[in-house]
């Protein structure tokens, strides 16, 4: 399970991954509270997590109401990009950032790398980030301010480039044993856990045109497992939480 990186549920970590799974992402104080005594958590923890999720900026609260803030909505759009397959016919065209930015804070140049991993831009060289031009998404300011954009092509094998800059066959490992134990897990609290390593591991994935993918990629089983364990986590919050 080490491998797989699944992390023991905290009552935060309950909270938020109960509320990236719902759209919209709002609930009662009360359904929070009571998918925190699914996994034995007490009220009282539950409750002084959401008070300090609110202090962090995490959560706003209205009326006994929590919801995500801004900046956690923009992580469930991420997370919710990684479940759909790429919308947009690939025509072998690849994007590339430059930095052209000078003088950048250690602020901006941290900004910028989170964003270009949201953004699932690989790192060729310093300086230089590119990934084949198959996704729409809005680039942050951080980005534009830092970065020029070009298009180009590979001289060489394309699908070689993506596996040098990403780890595929290490994602496709961990996505099947993901898979085979989100398939296998009997009890609710298991599969909860679970999901949320998957969720976790979809947001890793690259989201590459099929054709630069090895054989038998994973990335659409796993994805339909979760689609699969969301719609049953929803009929069990209404039968036995949203009472």
């Amino acid at each position: 399970m080490d491998k797989l990186e699944i992390r023991p549920l905290t009552a935060r970590s309950v909270v938020l991954s109960t509320l990236l799974g719902v759209h919209p992402p709002r609930l009662p104080a009360r359904v929070l509270v009571r998918v925190g005594d699914l996994f034995g958590i007490a009220e009282g923890t539950v409750r002084v997590a959401l008070s300090r999720m609110v202090a962090a900026g995490d959560l706003v609260q209205s009326g006994g109401t929590y919801a995500l803030t801004e900046r956690l909505l923009e992580r469930q759009a991420r997370q919710d990009e990684s479940r759909l397959a790429p919308a947009v016919p690939w025509d072998g065209d690849w994007e590339i950032a430059v930095i052209t930015a000078e003088r950048r804070p250690a602020s901006d140049r941290a900004d910028l790398r989170r964003a270009m991993s949201a953004l699932r831009l690989a790192e060729l060289r310093e300086g230089t980030w590119l990934r084949p031009a198959n996704l729409t998404r809005v680039r942050p300011d951080t980005v534009v301010r830092q970065c020029t954009f070009l298009t180009g092509r590979p001289e060489g094998d394309p699908a070689a480039l993506a596996a040098a800059l990403w780890d595929l066959d290490g994602w496709a490992a961990a996505a099947r044993g993901l898979h085979a134990a989100l398939t296998g897990a009997a009890a609710m609290t298991e599969r909860f856990t679970l999901a949320a390593a998957v969720l976790r591991h979809l947001v890793k994935d690259p989201l590459l045109p099929p054709d630069l993918l090895p054989g038998d990629w994973p990335g659409t089983d796993l994805r339909d497992r979760y689609e699969h364990f969301e719609a049953e986590f929803a009929r069990f919050l209404s039968d036995h939480v949203l009472l």
